[in-house]
């Protein structure tokens, strides 16, 4: 097991790469969480101000991205987070994906109990929807090969984060499982859907919900929970611009360089 000089100097390895733009092929074995509980704690001993949350691979797509057998919970740090219509940095981003994504801001916080909370009570929870684009990196060299839980620590692969304005929609009575939102990117045209995300992306915030509730972590009031891509990840470079447009619920689109 892991013990707290262990789980802060994983941390501040897999740091240290991410803000130098290297890679690495995987923390050395004294270091390296051997479950879910210890990779969240190294990814918990990560520095910075928390913006919100990110669940990867809750779909069929991106589970086989980065070959895992079910979502996993990261943190958005501000210092991630890109304004709408600004641009992304490539640099050292091995990845290189795009991802379209529903995100949710909530209005209250959801403290840890022992009873898991439902999808309702979560909702109620929530002030805002917005459209989003989440673009993933992993620090690891070979991130299919890396594991659930070096990923995990590894933040759930987070990288940067485009989030859209709060849509003036009437959200709650859409059924965001057959929202159809459009991407364009270098001309061409693709067609994402709410079910790709856990089936529901109500359901994926649920699940973040729990799953910091088994953590023992707060899931709090301004904090933003991007619920993962409703569209296979989508390959970028530098000179795209990528629009997710999510019809009556909004826009967002990033540049990259």
């Amino acid at each position: 097991m892991l013990d707290k000089d262990q789980i802060a100097a994983a941390s501040q390895v897999l740091v240290k790469h991410w803000r130098d733009g290297t890679k690495l092929d995987a923390l050395e074995p004294e270091l390296r969480p051997q479950n879910r509980t210890e990779a969240y704690a190294v990814q918990a001993a990560l520095s910075g101000t928390l913006f919100g949350w990110k669940i990867a691979a809750t779909s069929e797509s991106g589970q086989k991205h980065i070959n895992v057998a079910g979502p996993l919970a990261g943190r958005i740090m501000s210092d991630t987070v890109i304004a709408d219509g600004g641009t992304a940095s490539m640099k050292g981003n091995a990845m290189r994906v795009g991802e379209p994504e529903f995100a949710f801001g909530m209005g209250r916080d959801l403290p840890p109990r022992a009873a898991p909370y439902t999808v309702d009570e979560v909702l109620a929870a929530v002030d805002s929807l917005h459209a989003a684009i989440e673009i993933p990196d992993s620090r690891f060299a070979d991130f299919a090969s890396a594991g659930e839980a070096q990923l995990i620590a590894d933040n759930a692969c987070a990288h940067l984060f485009v989030l859209g304005a709060a849509t003036n929609a009437n959200w709650r009575a859409m059924d965001l499982v057959e929202e159809r939102p459009q991407i364009t990117l270098r001309g061409q045209r693709y067609l994402g859907h709410g079910k790709n995300v856990l089936g529901d992306p109500r359901i994926a915030l649920a699940w973040l919900a729990n799953e910091l509730r088994g953590l023992g972590i707060i899931l709090r009031a301004g904090e933003v929970v991007t619920t993962g891509t409703c569209h296979p990840p989508l390959p970028i470079q530098a000179g795209d611009r990528f629009v997710a447009d999510f019809g009556a619920l909004g826009k967002v689109a990033v540049g990259f360089e």
